[in-house]
């Protein structure tokens, strides 16, 4: 027997019973659903980094998965409930941006508002949309509602999409890029994916590139962290296909006093 699949991915933490009373809900709805978490230490209310771990984990479930995402900042206020459907992947989420690479890297098949009250809890929230409204419209899909009885079907171009920086050559020869996520191990998560990347090593010399980070530079891109001696810096295409700085063993964004935004620099060699 098949049995659906639901993944949650929230900045909820774990210190508070947040995220288990979304799980209860759900299975109060449909006991026989499979809950997965991706995660639920996404950093407080920072949807670029939520939207970057969506678009980076949903294609490894099956087809039919449906991604729940609760980065709501803006809970109660203006911004929409929605649900999007994907390369038969379904995801039920706040209308915020937090699809923005979602979209951006696949052919949308549908989407709605989530508006019906029949599939909420009552009383609605004014502050939880992830129990009340979020989790029971995942757990009702888990069970074969179609997503437009959620509500009505909006278009693509209504979707809220976030203003991500994208990568590009410059004037002076630069791949520049920026870092738009950082991860725990304090790897910096650039903008730079490996296709931009090839096409453009193409062009340079067989000595290959320097990165260039601040003060700071690299010399090529390595195939692995320890490519290079314990506490030193290096540069990977990492696991989402995109350029990495990286230390190995160690925390680059104390390395290098790294931020998000931080622009990054790929430049052929010279010399």
């Amino acid at each position: 027997m098949h049995i659906p699949v639901i993944t949650l991915l929230t900045d909820f933490g774990l210190h508070d019973e947040y995220v288990g009373v979304m799980k209860g809900v759900i299975l109060s709805i449909n006991p026989r659903v499979h809950l997965v978490d991706i995660t639920h230490n996404i950093t407080r209310h920072d949807v670029t980094q939520a939207a970057l771990t969506a678009n980076s984990s949903f294609r490894y479930f099956p087809k039919g998965s449906i991604h729940l995402i609760v980065v709501d900042p803006g809970v109660g206020g203006k911004r929409k409930p929605i649900c999007l459907k994907q390369e038969g992947h379904f995801f039920v989420a706040p209308d915020n941006g937090v699809l923005t690479m979602v979209l951006h890297n696949g052919k949308v098949e549908k989407i709605c508002a989530i508006t019906n009250p029949k599939y909420f809890l009552k009383p609605v929230s004014d502050t939880f949309h992830g129990r009340d409204i979020f989790a029971p419209a995942a757990a009702h899909l888990s069970k074969g509602v179609d997503m437009l009885s959620l509500g009505q079907e909006i278009a693509q171009k209504d979707v809220t999409r976030l203003e991500v920086p994208v990568a590009s050559v410059s004037a002076r020869g630069e791949l520049t890029g920026a870092v738009i996520s950082i991860d725990r191990f304090g790897n910096l998560i650039t903008n730079i994916s490996e296709a931009t990347l090839e096409r453009f090593r193409e062009n340079a010399r067989p000595e290959g590139v320097v990165i260039r980070l601040g003060r700071s530079t690299i010399q090529g891109v390595s195939k692995s962290y320890d490519s290079v001696k314990i506490g030193s810096p290096v540069a990977v295409v990492g696991s989402r296909k995109l350029l990495e700085i990286s230390l190995n063993q160690g925390d680059a964004r104390r390395y290098f006093k790294a931020r998000i935004g931080q622009t990054i620099r790929v430049r052929p060699v010279t010399s």
